[in-house]
């Protein structure tokens, strides 16, 4: 008896061999950080490079333990992401917003459209310096700067998203005579939320970068703000650690919100 091809597809899926388990994968990010580190004490030790210039990993780690301990590490930190989260929220809130108009609404597109590149095309460090006389030193400038940088990634993909939607879902849900509430909770929101997460994990890391640009501009606290100083003091060791200290910020941030992207879509898997 000759089987159908669906039949022979299936007995194929059965007798292949599992795919082998790469659970040492895992161990990867840690591993090949501790190979960079080597590397770089290696560097520092044998090419007896002055700590003004790079500074080992033991030099950091000390200095890191200072500014730790007299509590200038926490206090910039806490400031630089009071400003990185409210820069986020803000610019999130009003990039989907208008994202959502823009993408009902061909004529506000046009219109708006030369604005918003024209907002991009201007680097944020000559607008930074702007924002710091307007609204001055302290977290509302950092907040907007912040704001600023991750609004357009946002906006574009919230635009994508929606735009994306089928056009033969929204006429079921229209022949189901759903409310204008119904199309977008039920509809809009969950067809538009992988785009949205996307445009939100590249805002989550440029959010940091903007409220260091907006430290670097004008500011009393921050870990830009840490960085600057050191920089002035030729303090390398404490310049790597608010570095560092940007960079584990960032990738929490997208670790957030690659969290929340697994529990919101845990229906595509």
């Amino acid at each position: 008896m000759q089987l159908s091809w669906v039949e022979r597809l299936k007995q194929a899926e059965q007798s292949a061999p599992a795919a082998p388990r790469r659970g040492w994968t895992r161990w990867l990010p840690i591993l090949s950080l501790v190979v960079f580190l080597l590397a770089w004490e290696l560097v520092a030790r044998v090419g007896n490079i002055a700590p003004i210039y790079l500074p080992s990993p033991q030099g950091v780690a000390i200095k890191a333990a200072r500014v730790l301990a007299d509590g200038s590490l926490a206090r910039h930190t806490i400031t630089t992401l009071a400003e990185v989260l409210g820069g986020l929220a803000l610019g999130m809130i009003v990039a989907a917003a208008l994202g959502y108009l823009l993408a009902r609404s061909v004529a506000a597109e046009r219109a708006l459209s030369p604005f918003l590149v024209a907002s991009q095309a201007v680097p944020i460090v000559a607008i930074a310096p702007l924002l710091v006389i307007w609204f001055g030193y302290g977290l509302i400038s950092k907040i907007l700067i912040s704001a600023l940088i991750v609004f357009f990634p946002i906006l574009i993909n919230t635009i994508a998203g929606l735009r994306g939607v089928p056009a033969d879902l929204r006429d079921l849900m229209r022949s189901l005579r759903a409310t204008r509430w119904q199309m977008i909770a039920r509809l809009e929101i969950p067809a538009a939320l992988p785009t949205l997460l996307a445009g939100l994990k590249v805002g989550a890391t440029l959010s940091v970068i903007g409220a260091v640009v907006g430290e670097f501009a004008g500011s009393n606290g921050g870990l830009g703000y840490m960085v600057s100083l050191a920089n002035g003091q030729y303090d390398t060791a404490r310049m790597f650690v608010g570095v560092f200290m940007l960079i584990v910020m960032a990738l929490a941030l997208y670790g957030m919100v690659s969290a929340v992207e697994r529990v919101l879509l845990a229906w595509r898997r």
